[in-house]
């Protein structure tokens, strides 16, 4: 098989789970509310699966402690550039900020890299993004319930950190992993069969994601100028910064091997967590809430763009 095809064998399911979603919102083959109970096996089930087999299977190494700091601290440093930002050209808006900051890495970085680069490959993107897990759960959705007025204290988010369905299968993964527990739990009873489960869970999370993403794709021609200088701000940091972090701390300084590369600019050109929306205050002005939503929204087709073309250039982990 040549390699022109194995790309096209693996970037055209991508392509083509995308237009199912697409056409099944366009032709009102299920309606909104299906959807989003899809959403819910997706990320409250599926997906956990897929994180609780990477994490567990993975070789943990102490250099990841350093990928893990820096990915927190790139964090950081792009939602201070964003308050910076706020008030230049473009920016202004209450939200601004938290467009500059984060990925989403649960509902498409996993999607991309796990269908292009196979599942069980998944643990390369899933090391590279736990310190990004950390700073959404303990600092980015701070900032967002406190922005919205709900937060009462910092107890409310640690509870919805230990409650959530992702960082459960993460902390257990890791658990399992360093007890060394691998064999004991695919070979013995009863654990052996809840691991097959969950391995045929984890084969829903990339079709179902692509297809839910698919399906949201509604672009507001209206307000598609007011996305660009987030979007453009945000690429013209992180792309450099993909190759340079790359070059000089994963090749260089940390010596880990090439998938850990493709990991890491797979994770940078994602576009800002999809969660604002949900968070976003209920007297947000409307004009606001169509720049959020057109933002994720072509960014998202700008990520498919890129990760297509780096596929393409590197197919091969």
């Amino acid at each position: 098989m040549s390699q022109t095809t194995v790309i096209l064998n693996r970037v055209l399911p991508i392509l083509l789970l995308l237009g199912l979603g697409y056409w099944i919102r366009r032709s009102r083959f299920l309606t909104d509310q299906a959807i989003d109970d899809l959403r819910k096996i997706a990320v409250n089930i599926a997906l956990p699966a897929v994180l609780f087999m990477s994490f567990l299977n993975i070789e943990l190494k102490p250099t990841y402690i350093v990928t893990f700091l820096v990915i927190f601290a790139l964090c950081l440093l792009l939602y201070g550039l964003g308050l910076l930002l706020r008030a230049g050209p473009g920016g202004g808006r209450a939200y601004f900020p938290f467009l500059m900051t984060g990925f989403e890495y649960g509902m498409l970085g996993v999607s991309l890299f796990g269908s292009a680069y196979g599942l069980e490959n998944i643990g390369y993107i899933a090391i590279i993004d736990l310190g990004h897990e950390i700073f959404i759960w303990f600092v980015f959705l701070a900032l967002l319930l406190m922005r919205r007025d709900r937060l009462s204290g910092p107890g409310q988010v640690v509870r919805a950190f230990l409650r959530s369905p992702v960082v459960i299968a993460i902390l257990a993964g890791l658990v399992f992993n360093l007890l060394g527990a691998q064999e004991f739990l695919t070979t013995s009873a009863i654990t052996g069969g809840i691991m097959a489960t969950l391995g045929f869970l984890s084969h829903l999370v990339v079709p179902l994601i692509l297809i839910i993403i698919g399906y949201g794709i509604r672009l507001d021609a209206s307000g598609i100028r007011q996305t660009l200088p987030v979007i453009a701000t945000r690429l013209a940091i992180l792309l450099p910064l993909a190759f340079l972090l790359n070059r000089f701390l994963i090749r260089g300084v940390l010596g880990l091997e090439r998938s850990f590369e493709i990991a890491l600019f797979t994770l940078l050109i994602l576009p800002p967590p999809f969660i604002i929306p949900l968070y976003a205050r209920a007297d947000t002005p409307e004009e606001e809430k169509r720049t959020i939503n057109n933002t994720l929204m072509i960014y998202t087709v700008i990520t498919i763009a890129l990760f297509s073309v780096h596929f393409v250039l590197n197919p091969v982990l």
